[in-house]
């Protein structure tokens, strides 16, 4: 599945990872953040597979079996009718360090970015096996993507595949509700 112009990123090595989340407590997340939120830190895979353009024209990859799953379910919905996009897919622990200060430069709290993102080092897109989908004519990232036909398609057959919506209302992790956010856990 890979492009043979396409090469996938490097998982960072322990200690960078090991420093990367400290530079995340320094902007202030919390040193109990996980235990808290009830996440564990996820480790960036060591192999990568294109799965192909995501909406904005990047190139994105999953880990191998994820890419794979992610594969049979985008041909499957194709098949009944239903298109479903890439927003996004693995993002290294440095990727999120990224998103939060960018956040945080402009006037987001802590409090704010880590209801709506998972702080560095606990993202599932570290895995290389989670996937932010949305559909032609609905923004990404919005909450109007449960009214889709991608996202009903999604919560009939997504776990067919060994995906299952990772932030559903109410979740206990305390991170708002992502209709558009599905993590393969395997078996399919």
């Amino acid at each position: 599945m890979n492009s043979p112009t396409t090469q996938p990123p490097s998982p960072a090595s322990a200690r960078r990872c090991r420093e990367l989340i400290e530079a995340a407590h320094g902007l202030g997340v919390p040193r109990d953040y996980g235990r808290v939120r009830g996440l564990r830190r996820v480790r960036e895979p060591k192999h990568l597979e294109f799965i192909g353009l995501d909406t904005q024209g990047r190139e994105q990859f999953l880990a191998p079996r994820a890419a794979r799953a992610w594969a049979r379910m985008r041909e499957a919905a194709a098949r009944d009718g239903v298109e479903l996009q890439i927003v996004s897919a693995f993002r290294s622990i440095e990727y999120q360090l990224g998103i939060l200060r960018r956040k945080l430069e402009s006037g987001q709290t802590i409090e704010q970015i880590l209801r709506v993102s998972a702080a560095p080092g606990y993202s599932e897109h570290h895995s290389g096996r989670a996937l932010d989908i949305t559909a032609p004519g609905f923004r990404a990232l919005e909450e109007d993507f449960e009214r889709s036909p991608a996202c009903a398609w999604l919560s009939a057959n997504a776990q067919r595949f060994g995906f299952h919506l990772s932030y559903p209302r109410g979740n206990p992790h305390g991170i708002a509700y992502e209709p558009w956010h599905f993590c393969w856990h395997g078996k399919h």
